[in-house]
């Protein structure tokens, strides 16, 4: 009940602050860590890709472009195969990537944007370390449904 006061008080912060360090003093490491998941799940959104009748749930990152990346949904986009390891599809425009690391080394499960080219990328296997590649979430479960060997249309969206 407090933590749905706090965040409907809208200075989640301060008072998040305050209540982290009094159950650090006090021993309150419940509270502690409660606070700390509400926080983590207010700054992230959870999504969908919705392959014919399958959903696979996945969560975006809390960074500038994930948000970005949000603020496309809903998207309809066709998936092919590249390089056996990821599928990929062209955006209707480039995301921001300001904030962004320089690389990043995808793994399985993995929704990450390639900056140079622009498009979304979607990691169905672990690949070395990439100049360009921005994380932008991942799966939250398998991600079977993307195992097709021909090119298929998909729908991202924000979940309910």
């Amino acid at each position: 009940m407090l933590q749905k006061r706090i965040l409907a008080a809208g200075a989640i912060w301060p008072i998040a602050r305050c209540l982290i360090l009094v159950g650090a003093v006090c021993g309150l490491a419940d509270l502690r860590l409660a606070l700390a998941q509400s926080i983590e799940q207010e700054n992230t959104m959870k999504i969908q890709l919705v392959v014919g009748d399958t959903i696979l749930p996945a969560t975006l990152d809390d960074s500038p472009s994930a948000r970005d990346f949000a603020a496309l949904l809903p998207l309809e986009l066709d998936l092919k195969d590249y390089a056996s390891t990821e599928k990929v599809s062209d955006l209707p425009r480039r995301l921001s990537i300001e904030g962004a690391p320089k690389s990043y080394t995808p793994e399985a499960g993995d929704i990450t944007y390639y900056a140079p080219w622009g498009n979304l990328a979607i990691f169905y296997r672990s690949f070395q370390n990439s100049a360009g590649l921005v994380r932008l979430g991942s799966f939250d479960g398998d991600i079977d449904a993307l195992m097709k060997s021909q090119p298929f249309s998909v729908r991202i969206e924000q979940a309910n």
